[in-house]
């Protein structure tokens, strides 16, 4: 019996080994299903892999990054502080206020709509996003409620930079997010309605009058 599980726990340890090599090799991020081609594992095999070998990198300079269904290597936040500084430093100066300002929308509400995005900073943000996607900070990906337009959301590059493994290790990641959902439901109950003697006036200005009726 116990020679069973010290066995799997070597062939549990030996894939974690190779996919962190085959990780290493691509430099990029390996969609889940390519892993179970590679190794001819199931994806239960595989993804008990990945977990083994998130955790034996526990405390480690490199850290697995995992996203939707692909997995990448990166640094990890606690192996430097410089590392943090100087790219804090450089998307700082590259990027500047706008930037930094679209890639947080994007970072704590995505995936996220150009017209979203438009809509929580007030103006439109086309040049802004465009050069985000050059540098590799940010993707777009269809849409599902509707095919004309996309949706934008991080990609393992910067989540790389940024030194976390999952989007939710972001800094008070909740908080932020459940801060600018209230501020678009704030905003929208103040948005400007027409009433029926076409004047327009504010939805909080509506209920006013309604509730003096």
């Amino acid at each position: 019996m116990e020679q069973e599980i010290d066995k799997k726990i070597t062939e549990l340890e030996k894939l974690s080994n190779g996919i962190e090599a085959i990780l290493f090799w691509y430099g990029e991020p390996v969609k889940i299903k390519k892993l179970v081609q590679i190794f001819n594992k199931t994806e239960e095999e595989i993804t008990a892999s990945l977990k083994n070998l998130e955790s034996n990198l526990t405390n480690r300079g490199i850290v697995l990054i995992s996203k939707d269904d692909e997995v990448a290597l990166g640094t990890s936040k606690e192996a430097s502080e410089v590392i943090e500084k100087l790219t804090k430093e450089e998307l700082m100066r590259d990027l500047g206020r706008a930037g930094l300002e679209t890639l947080s929308i994007i970072i704590y509400q995505g995936p996220i709509s150009r017209a979203e995005i438009d809509y929580i900073r007030g103006v439109q943000s086309n040049f802004i996003l465009r050069n985000l996607m050059i540098r590799g900070l940010i993707e777009k990906i269809p849409n599902p409620k509707d095919q004309r337009s996309f949706l934008y959301r991080p990609t393992f590059d910067l989540l790389n930079y940024l030194g976390v493994s999952k989007i939710e290790e972001m800094p008070e990641y909740q908080k932020a997010k459940e801060e600018i959902e209230g501020y678009k439901n704030s905003s929208k109950e103040n948005e400007p309605v027409q009433d029926t003697n076409n004047e327009v006036t504010t939805t909080e200005e509506n209920n006013e009058e309604h509730a003096s009726i």
